[in-house]
Parts: C-alpha cells; structure tokens; sequence
C-alpha cells in the first residue's frame, strides 16, 4: 500500500490551483479531488483574501466562487483581468441566470459552473483549460510566432500586446485571443461554435451571443469594419 500511494505521488501534474471558494464542504471536495492530480490545491474563503493571494503568488488556475464574502467573484475576475500576468479562471456560482453566466464570462472567466455540479465534469473542465494554457504557451514559445501585421494593426502574439497605428490597444485576454485567431486566419469565415471552442476552449452551448459581445468590443477598440458579419454563417476579419 506505501509502494502504491508513492507511486501515485510521482504522477501528479506539476501546477499550483487556487480555490477562492466560501463554501467548506464544496472547498474541500475540489480539493481532495484535485490534489489527487495536481502537486498543489489551496483554498481561501474569503474573497479580499483570496485576491491579495492570487496576486502574491504565481497560479496555473483559479477556481472562483461568484458570491464570496469581502469581495465577489466579478470583481476579483476584473482586477485579476488588468494584471500583465495571464490566470486561467473557472468561475463557480449558485446562480443560474442567463445573465449572470454571460457576465462571467465577458469580463474574462474562461469557463463556467453553475451549482449544485458534478465533481466529474468540473475536474474534466480544468483539465481542458490546462490542456488550452499549456497549448499556447508552448505555440508562444516558437520562434516564428511572429508579430503579424494586418492593414496598420500589429499583434505581437508572444508579448501580447496589439498596435494600431503605431499606438497600444488595450484589451482583455479573451479579446486579446479572440482577435489573435481571426488574424492568424484573415478573410476565413469562422462560426461561433468554432470561435467558442477555439479561444475559450470549450463548446459553451447556448453562450454564442457572449461571441458577439466580444466582437462589438473588438470593433468599438480596432476600427468597425474590422471584423465582418457574415450573415447566416458567423464573422471573419478583413485583411485590407
């Protein structure tokens, strides 16, 4: 029985998670569950808390609580959102509201939970945004990730920062991503079905309109013909 659980030991994946969750029985089931895959699963109840402790230390993923006491789960999601510094989040809430799983996302959360949730779907969920973070960062690291330069607009993929004109664009890491993998591909018409499991990494069904939100926001910063709507089908972004 030692050999075993020594055995177990040495295959857990190397990544820090985050639970900011005020919760202690929903806490520690993600815990137990997690730390039997990743070397390190802590936990803060309270929400100011977990913010300072998100940013004190480096995180491979935030699990987020939306109604947290100190501090919600919004508002820890949009200060963590202008940090250079780029956290996975999988936000939780008991609400169920169309609005408030659209807001989660729009303000920068990767993925979304509503409770009551099956531990089984949540650990597959973090898995496939480790799986997402990990792609990137190794596509980040290629040397001919270059900076690609469409009409007077240059992104520049491994530092993350875009230019128009010259000037710097502020963007989320969403919009940042999304405008990304509609310049790798100029002029292809992409779905939102693709565009959704393709920058947040999973098939949100019934999210489609959080595409469109997106976009509107891409076309209000870059220009409003920047991105096309390509009627019946879904957008693509124009090269001239």
């Amino acid at each position: 029985l030692r050999v075993f659980k020594a055995n177990v030991k040495r295959t857990l994946i190397e990544a820090k998670i985050l639970i900011i969750e005020d919760e202690t029985d929903i806490a520690e089931l993600l815990r137990l569950h997690l730390s039997d895959i990743y070397t390190e699963v802590a936990h803060v109840n309270d929400g100011a808390k977990g913010l300072q402790k998100a940013l004190a230390e480096h995180w491979d993923l935030l699990i987020l609580d939306l109604r947290l006491p100190g501090m919600d789960g919004l508002e820890i999601c949009r200060r963590l959102r202008s940090d250079n510094h780029y956290l996975p989040i999988l936000m939780l809430t008991a609400k169920t509201s169309e609005l408030d799983r659209v807001l989660g996302l729009e303000i920068g959360a990767d993925d979304y939970m509503s409770k009551p949730f099956s531990v089984v779907e949540l650990t597959a969920r973090v898995k496939a945004l480790m799986r997402r973070v990990s792609a990137l960062n190794n596509r980040s690291q290629q040397p001919h990730n270059h900076p690609i330069k469409i009409a007077d607009l240059v992104i520049d993929p491994v530092g993350r920062n875009v230019t128009k004109a010259g000037k710097p664009i502020t963007l989320t890491a969403k919009e940042f991503d999304l405008l990304l993998h509609f310049a790798k591909s100029p002029n292809k018409v992409f779905r939102r079905s693709e565009l959704l499991d393709s920058v947040w990494g999973y098939g949100h069904e019934g999210y489609e309109h959080t595409v469109n939100s997106h976009i509107n926001r891409l076309r209000t910063k870059i220009a409003p013909n920047s991105i096309e709507t390509v009627w019946g089908v879904g957008y693509k972004m124009v090269s001239n």
